[in-house]
């Protein structure tokens, strides 16, 4: 369970009275002016001394909405750089005050946290809503870029692209803008010192899909993208591809060279990956 405090005014104590009165339960405390308890089970606590306390699984949505500095973000946040199979997708996007009663009722949270039915449901409203940058990198670009950047570095780089890609559509990026960090901030930059141009008004902020509503879109969004890429190759291929890079994924793409041979294995996977040795250990006893 996370939680989030900050302070109020009056005033907007009495904005967040107003918008959920029907919510006003027994206080548990006598420090505690109003307690709200919502449908999603997210608690707001309201101190005499003005202190805000929400408690819960989308507690961030809750604060988010009533943090000032927070209350236009964007955020970027990558899928597919853990699964053998499939492309590495990566989306920033940028949320709006207007957007967060939109946020709660689809109970966006980090992808990893939602399940794929309900991602490929809820990812095409935030597609059509928020503005936003999408980059899909197919196996075979991602092998062939592999060959001279690791993968941080291909991460570093599609993050600052999916930003300057927001930039160049003509979008205000807020100043409140987040990365999902990966690694030291000094080494993202390092990773970017060639480029022609670099985003740098970003905070980065390790697990930030779950503290920061526009990272949990992005997150959704990319990982929907994935789910997409993986449907179409499997239409293609034939045969279907698991996720991660565990479990059945191992005979699978041995059963993939058998049938399409091991070069074509680079469309499909990530060439990099320890799979790829054990499968052409299978070839090699089998």
């Amino acid at each position: 369970m996370s939680s989030i405090s900050f302070k109020l005014s009056d005033d907007e104590i009495k904005t967040l009275i107003d918008r959920y009165h029907d919510l006003i339960k027994e206080s548990p405390s006598e420090y505690i002016r109003y307690f709200i308890k919502t449908p999603d089970d997210t608690t707001i606590s309201i101190y005499n001394t003005n202190k805000i306390l929400i408690q819960g699984a989308n507690a961030h949505l809750y604060g988010a909405e009533f943090l000032h500095k927070d209350k236009a973000q964007a955020g970027s946040d990558e899928v597919g750089t853990g699964d053998y199979f499939g492309p590495v997708c990566v989306c920033a996007c940028i949320i709006e005050e207007e957007d967060y009663d939109l946020i709660r009722e689809l109970h966006v949270d980090d992808s990893k946290k939602m399940d794929d039915e309900t991602i490929l449901k809820v990812a095409p409203i935030l597609i059509d809503r928020l503005k936003h940058s999408l980059l899909i990198v197919d196996d075979l670009t991602y092998n062939r870029v592999h060959e001279s950047y690791n993968l941080n570095m291909i991460k570093a780089k599609l993050h600052n692209q999916a930003y300057i890609n927001l930039k160049n559509k003509g979008y205000k990026i807020p100043k409140a803008a987040y990365i999902d960090q990966f690694e030291p901030e000094d080494a993202y930059y390092r990773h970017l010192a060639n480029e022609k141009e670099v985003y740098r008004d970003v905070t980065f902020k390790t697990k930030a899909e779950t503290a920061y509503p526009a990272v949990a879109c992005a997150s959704v969004i990319a990982r929907f993208a994935f789910l997409k890429s993986i449907t179409k190759m499997e239409a293609h291929y034939a045969m279907t591809f698991p996720l991660g890079s565990h479990g059945p994924v191992d005979e699978k793409a041995y059963e993939f060279v058998k049938k399409y041979g091991l070069e074509r294995l680079k469309e499909v996977a990530k060439w990099h990956f320890k799979n790829t040795e054990r499968v052409i250990e299978m070839l090699d006893k089998r």
